[in-house]
Formats: C-alpha cells, sequence, structure tokens
C-alpha cells in the first residue's frame, strides 16, 4: 500500500500492489482473486498483468494464474548476493583499517562507474572520506582499472570511446594506449593504484574480490593522502581481499 503524503505514479502503484499480492500467496493466483484483492477491475488489472509479463516481472501458468516472474528472482539473488557481501567484507575490512589506520573502500561497478557501497574510516580528522553511494569513473579509480582489464583489451577501448576518457586531475590518464598499459599491468600484479588520478593529494590501492565463480563482484582499496602511502600495504589489502572472496566461494593463495 502507498504510504501516505508520499507522492506516486498511479499505475506503478497499481503495478506493485498487484506483485505484494502475487508474492504473499503461496500458489499462483487468477484474475478474479487478484482483482478483488487489489481492488482493481479485472480489465485493468490484465492489462498491468500483461505488461508485467512482457518485462519478465509475473508469469502466467497454463492454467491462467499468475505467479512471480524469473527477473524478479534475478533481482533478489543480486540482492542477496550483495547483503553477503557487505557482512563478509565488513569485519575484514574493520580490522585492515586497525592496521593501517587508513580508509578502507568496497566497491562494486554499476555501468561506466565504481559506486561506493561500504567504508569504514580512521578516527581522526585528517583522512580521506568516501561516501557510501558516491560514483567515480572506472579510469580514475585503482579498483575500476580492475574491472576495465578484467573485461579485456577491447572492452577497455570500447570504454575509452564512450566516455572520451575525461581529465580530472595533471594525472588522470586521458589516452587508451597508455591506459590499456595500466590497467592490463594492474590484473597481471594483482592490484591497482591511483595516483592522484581523480583528486589530488589522494592516492588508492585496489583489489579485486571475487565471487563464487571467479568473477570480479567488487574491489577493495586503500584510500589515503599520497603522501601517506605505503606500498607495505600491499601486501595487507591483497590478503584481505583473499580473505573476502574465500567468505564468497571462491579460493585463491597468496
Amino acid at each position: 500500500m502507498k504510504k501516505p503524503g508520499v507522492s506516486s505514479i498511479q499505475v506503478i502503484d497499481r503495478a506493485a500492489n498487484l506483485l505484494d499480492a502475487i508474492a504473499v500467496s503461496n500458489e499462483p493466483l487468477s484474475l478474479k482473486i487478484l482483482s478483488a484483492e487489489t481492488q482493481l477491475h479485472p480489465s485493468t488489472a490484465f492489462r498491468i498483468l500483461a505488461s508485467l509479463t512482457a518485462h519478465g516481472l509475473v508469469e502466467r501458468t497454463d492454467s491462467g494464474r499468475y505467479q512471480l516472474g524469473v527477473k524478479l528472482r534475478k533481482y533478489a539473488s543480486r540482492v542477496t548476493a550483495k547483503v553477503d557481501l557487505l557482512h563478509e567484507a565488513k569485519p575484514i575490512m574493520e580490522r585492515l583499517r586497525a592496521e593501517i589506520d587508513e580508509t578502507v573502500n568496497l566497491s562494486v561497478r554499476e555501468g561506466d562507474e565504481v559506486v561506493y557501497i561500504e567504508r569504514v574510516i580512521p578516527n581522526r580528522m585528517m583522512r580521506v572520506d568516501q561516501l557510501i553511494g558516491s560514483r567515480a569513473p572506472l579510469h580514475v579509480t585503482a579498483v575500476g582499472k580492475l574491472f576495465l582489464a578484467n573485461g579485456g583489451e577491447k572492452t577497455c577501448r570500447d570504454y575509452a570511446r564512450r566516455t572520451g576518457l575525461p581529465r580530472y586531475t595533471a594525472n588522470t590518464i586521458t589516452d587508451i594506449v597508455k591506459l590499456w598499459s595500466e590497467v592490463a599491468n594492474s590484473y597481471q600484479r594483482g592490484y591497482a593504484l591511483d595516483n592522484e588520478e581523480l583528486e589530488q593529494g589522494v592516492s588508492c590501492i585496489g583489489v579485486p574480490i571475487r565471487d563464487n565463480n571467479g568473477h570480479i563482484a567488487a574491489g577493495l582499496s586503500i584510500s589515503a593522502p599520497r603522501p601517506r602511502r605505503r606500498d607495505e600495504w600491499i601486501p595487507l589489502i591483497q590478503q584481505a581481499g583473499a580473505e573476502i572472496s574465500n567468505r564468497l566461494g571462491y579460493s585463491i593463495t597468496i
């Protein structure tokens, strides 16, 4: 049901109510029952259900009844995977933060950007803050370079053509040949660097996090003012990334 005082689009409200009615039932429901449950005219409910079926959100059985569609189950599995990732990563991130006393970030790829979905920060004023929900282009972040490398050279070149590799600082790599060389080397050595390419004075070290299928599901990174970044952090963050990957079902040895 729509919350009082919240503006809405009527057809979306009606579609949501139909999905809610289907979801609470253990069996597929008929149009008649769904119409009664949602107080919609049968013809209105039928049209909305037909559209939801066309998009894979609802399925119609051979007997003409309605149940949740495959696409919703795929969405649910993605949400579950993200919840599992956050649950498994947080304590390891906190331990890494305690070891290095710098900001530790967890990010995922969405399109041509990385999105920061979790962070742990040191308890002091002078620190680097990556806000949860903030985004950054792939080519200017350590984790983003690993995502680009994972797709191969053609995917990286397609990204470059699509985005134009915009410059953010004097250190931003805006040449595709140099970018591919950098991301390929990053992938081979198992970690990537951001040398003040997104923000002047800020440097990052990033490593991949793999799921049980071996795919890069996320990235773990350390953000610190450039003068404080230490090469001795690299094995620490690699070990942390490997531990999170192991918890997600991927076996890797550092």
